[in-house]
């Protein structure tokens, strides 16, 4: 699924403060390898049915296998048998007997005590490797993951490796056969390791992956093979919010725009990052947070959230709007499937430009069919004359006053609001009161 910075940006999916992201959310890995490995992964969602599904069943399975996960690889383990190779220490003996053994010990003691305790790392590593492949290469096991541990199996496959199968504790190895296997690692298997480390690090990511989901008590979507736009949610939420309403959320070639209303606060925002987010994840073989989604593969998404203006280019906030909106009609025209979030359109200009402007923008999207668009506005105005279309739907989100005391329920209505509380909130904030006494 094509999806640029700005979408990226506008959806959280990665953060300056990164425990307010999504990436930070779903980051359940045990190392910093696995970490970076995630964040490629978010930064390329899948683009086929087939290949989302081949992620997700590898999520199910180290799901169903996660009591047989490895524990003795540490992010501290990997960054032992990193340093190992550009360490300097004299050269290892390539066939150390034990006495040669002995005078390495004492002319280089701190070079032995330093591949000595990178050797301790490398057997916890090797031997982790060999669990996953004795626990996860069966039968069962999804074709992408096999295809993964079948390239690790390959790389261990050398005799120089039996002493960590034949022994149970790295202390247990004598001091000459541990300086012979360190000298194999460090002078002869370097690349090797490297690759091995690589695969490591993306079954850290699937494994990061697959706990967030049990963390967050996330479902997997059902990803349908279709070449109209799909999506169909139930109890769908936002993941970063500790208390999320829920909402349910259906759009198709049918009703394929969303006309979004309600007070500021309301929960329109929301709404729209809660749906891209989980669109987004769904591409990535993520589970989602919601109680039930199914939905179509998106050729791309993009949103229209948080514009800025530019002052070093002398650009208006009104301006970018129109760059943003520019650039997505000339992408969406091309019939592929598209998600397209637009919050706020056209907050740059006064009331009356702006509903002439949104509604020349609204009228010419709804000429795409293939494409789904979640539109939220204060100008309510402009809805009426929207109704004449039959493949939009009109969705509120209800603010009730009580005592000049506002109330938001979050709850998604069918129809169109018509709160005007802008000025209620300024009296609520004593701004009114503060003014007034100046």
């Amino acid at each position: 699924m094509e999806i640029d910075k700005t979408t990226i940006t506008d959806l959280s999916i990665f953060s300056s403060e990164e425990e307010f992201s999504v990436f930070s959310k779903i980051n359940q890995c045990v190392t910093t390898r696995g970490k970076e490995q995630l964040r490629a992964t978010l930064n390329k969602p899948l683009q086929s049915a087939a290949d989302i599904r081949e992620v997700q069943h590898v999520l199910q399975y180290i799901i169903k296998e996660k009591a047989n996960w490895p524990t003795v690889i540490s992010n501290g383990t990997i960054m032992v048998v990193e340093r190992f190779f550009e360490s300097n220490i004299s050269p290892i003996p390539s066939r150390p007997s034990k006495v040669s053994a002995i005078t390495y010990k004492m002319i280089n003691g701190h070079d032995f005590s330093l591949v000595k305790y990178s050797i301790n790392h490398y057997f916890d590593f090797i031997k982790g490797m060999q669990h996953l492949l004795a626990h996860f290469l069966k039968p069962e096991t999804p074709e992408l993951l096999v295809m993964v541990l079948k390239a690790a199996e390959k790389i261990m496959a050398q005799d120089r490796l039996d002493a960590i199968s034949t022994y149970k504790r790295a202390t247990d190895i004598p001091s000459h056969e541990m300086l012979y296997l360190g000298h194999f690692l460090r002078y002869q298997y370097k690349h090797n390791m490297i690759g091995l480390l690589g695969i490591f690090s993306q079954l850290d990511a699937w494994y990061g992956m697959a706990m967030a989901v049990i963390e967050h008590k996330l479902t997997f979507p059902e990803i349908v093979d279709s070449h109209q736009p799909l999506i169909d949610a139930k109890g769908l939420y936002h993941i970063l919010l500790k208390e999320p309403v829920a909402y349910d959320v259906s759009l198709d070639k049918q009703t394929n725009f969303l006309f979004l209303t309600g007070a500021n606060m309301a929960g329109k925002s929301t709404f729209i990052k809660a749906v891209g987010s989980a669109v987004f994840l769904a591409h990535t073989g993520m589970g989602v947070p919601a109680q039930r989604m199914t939905l179509s593969v998106f050729d791309g998404m993009l949103s229209n959230i948080n514009v800025i203006d530019n002052i070093m280019k002398g650009e208006s906030y009104f301006f970018n709007e129109v760059q943003r909106i520019k650039s997505t009609v000339s992408k969406i025209s091309d019939g592929r499937k598209w998600l397209i979030l637009i919050d706020e359109l056209f907050k740059g200009t006064n009331v009356q430009d702006a509903m002439k402007c949104s509604t020349a923008v609204i009228e010419g999207l709804l000429k795409i069919k293939n494409s789904l668009f979640i539109l939220s506005t204060h100008l309510y105005e402009i809805g009426d004359d929207l109704k004449k279309h039959n493949n939009i739907s009109f969705n509120y989100f209800e603010t009730s006053v009580i005592n000049d005391q506002l109330s938001f329920n979050y709850q998604l209505r069918s129809g169109i609001s018509n709160d005007r509380l802008g000025y209620l909130i300024l009296k609520k904030e004593g701004v009114v009161k503060m003014l007034e006494d100046l």
